[in-house]
């Protein structure tokens, strides 16, 4: 481990953004990858998940679990990042992705000229994350610039410093993000998200599926990323999304992933139903 590595180590929930990296480096090494993302593997070796990393214990039901867990993040990846070139397609060039941890569409992604994309999120993974972007001397594709700023705090006025135009669309992307936070905390982001959303805005939210937490929360080692987990999907994603001023269309994990040819081998749950990705529009 590096003196850097030792000087800063991840630690609580920006700490998971490590163990997403690493799936989407295991997902990158595959012949048939829905997306590449030649960085990943670099943030999971900084955070202590590379390959000499310790495997986790080999119990049968945690395995299952792990298998969900990456084959979503997979998902759900392959999922936004074509919900982005779509809205890019159609004129967007402001791009904003909440809580953004380590990920790399600034550096993976082509855009189109003049796409700005903004990462938000606290300042330890964001110093985290430029360090190991000046270590691979990454360089973007679009302008990229980096708010650091709480989520709970007055993000919407850091935002606004740091360049972002509210008269123009935005696509925002909260991936990974709300089930982190507890109910009163999801209806306010989204409130700030709808003040500063011009006609034509986009967005791409994760959600946690009615049950999700029972199901793979209930054994979670403290600490864990499961385990930190306070909330779920309303019954109705898209009536919710309307109350806020959003045309939402929801898709189920199972129904992308075969779409995309990598069809869930479990049964189906009660829980699945309705889905955990969406993307919505700004009329």
């Amino acid at each position: 481990m590096t003196e850097e590595q030792e000087r800063v180590q991840p630690s609580g929930v920006w700490a998971t953004a490590v163990g997403v990296a690493k799936v989407r480096a295991r997902e990158s090494e595959r012949a048939d990858a829905l997306f590449r993302d030649p960085l990943a593997q670099a943030f999971a070796t900084a955070g202590g998940r590379g390959p000499s990393s310790s495997p986790p214990p080999d119990d049968e039901a945690d395995r299952r679990r792990r298998a969900g867990l990456a084959l979503s993040i997979v998902i759900r990846t392959k999922f936004l990042d074509d919900l982005l070139r779509q809205a890019t397609a159609s004129g967007v060039r402001q791009v904003v992705l909440l809580g953004a941890g380590m990920d790399s569409r600034a550096f993976r992604m082509d855009w189109p000229e003049g796409t700005r994309l903004f990462e938000v999120d606290t300042a330890e993974p964001l110093d985290f994350k430029a360090s190991v972007l000046r270590r691979e001397r990454a360089v973007a594709r679009c302008e990229r610039i980096t708010v650091a700023v709480d989520l709970r705090e007055d993000w919407p006025s850091a935002l606004a410093e740091a360049g972002h135009d509210p008269t123009e669309p935005t696509v925002w992307i909260a991936e990974g993000l709300l089930i982190y936070l507890p109910e009163d905390a999801v209806e306010l982001l989204l409130a700030r998200i709808g003040a500063q959303s011009a006609a034509g805005s986009r967005m791409g939210l994760t959600l946690g599926s009615r049950g999700v937490i029972e199901r793979f929360g209930v054994d979670a080692a403290p600490g864990s990323a499961v385990s930190m987990w306070v909330s779920e999907m309303p019954d109705d994603p898209v009536s919710w999304l309307a109350g806020h001023g959003w045309e939402a269309g929801s898709h189920t994990l199972r129904e992308c992933a075969a779409a995309y040819g990598r069809p869930m081998t479990s049964p189906p749950q009660r829980a699945e139903g309705p889905g955990g990705l969406i993307s919505a529009l700004r009329p």
